[in-house]
């Protein structure tokens, strides 16, 4: 195992059997190491929207967009992010590989967007993606490392009627984070109270590529939505949606 990857066991745990896990804890804990010189390592898993794969038509995908906030905006440039999202993946997948995709990294933190593959016909059964949620986050736990759950942007159910239930898994995903005391970032809400008000068309035409997919206007407003969760917003940040200024030429 490469040195960068070694750290003294124990060394960010964040909690005991006197002081369970929680969501404002871990906050804490991410704001306390971003204060800190010491370099984070941040792994990032999912299915094809974790991945950016082809949708974000050659833009930057949410992971990417996390790292120029992390890594340049915020002046952390011996941060690591490092995305290990694969299209077409469910929670069984990502169980499967998980030393090779998360593990071996020895990561401090660790975002997980996964579900609309998993709540597809035919695919993950609600009761086993719960079990295999909290199977996920007790791995991630495992390893001292602090765990994101992030709910999937939505999608266009009457275009994709096999996806209907992915609603109900959302609803997995925001139980198991709070009896788990797990970070979440509640993106198919976000996106379904702004579908819901006057900037509504918006959601379809301008975030998404496809029925399931965001584009990379889409891509950004996950990286805006998990940047607010973490308190490390900033409206005049261009990854924030400030503008991005040129110089002259």
């Amino acid at each position: 195992m490469p040195a960068i990857f070694s750290f003294s066991p124990g060394l960010f745990k964040n909690a005991t059997a006197s002081q369970p896990f929680s969501e404002d804890k871990d906050k804490e804990l991410i704001a306390k190491h971003l204060k800190e010189k010491d370099p984070l390592i941040w792994v990032f898993i999912g299915d094809s929207i974790t991945h950016g794969a082809k949708h974000t038509h050659g833009y930057r995908s949410y992971p990417e967009v996390f790292s120029e906030r992390v890594r340049y905006e915020l002046g952390r440039v011996r941060d690591v992010v490092i995305n290990t999202g694969i299209s077409g993946n469910t929670t069984q997948n990502i169980l499967d590989d998980f030393d090779w995709r998360v593990k071996q990294f020895n990561p401090r933190i660790v975002s997980l967007m996964i579900g609309t593959n998993d709540c597809a016909t035919g695919r993950i059964p609600i009761a086993l993606y719960e079990k295999n949620l909290n199977l996920l986050v007790d791995k991630i736990r495992d390893l001292d490392a602090i765990p994101i759950l992030h709910t999937p942007n939505l999608i266009i159910t009457s275009l994709d009627p096999s996806r209907a239930a992915l609603e109900k898994y959302t609803g997995v995903i925001r139980k198991v984070a709070s009896e788990a005391g797990v970070i979440l970032v509640d993106n198919y809400k976000h996106w379904q109270d702004t579908l819901e008000g006057p900037d509504g068309m918006k959601v379809h035409k301008v975030w998404l590529n496809d029925p399931l997919h965001p584009n990379g206007h889409g891509h950004s407003e996950l990286a805006r939505e998990m940047f607010r969760e973490l308190s490390i917003f900033d409206p005049e940040a261009p990854t924030c949606g400030a503008p991005y200024y040129e110089g002259e030429h």
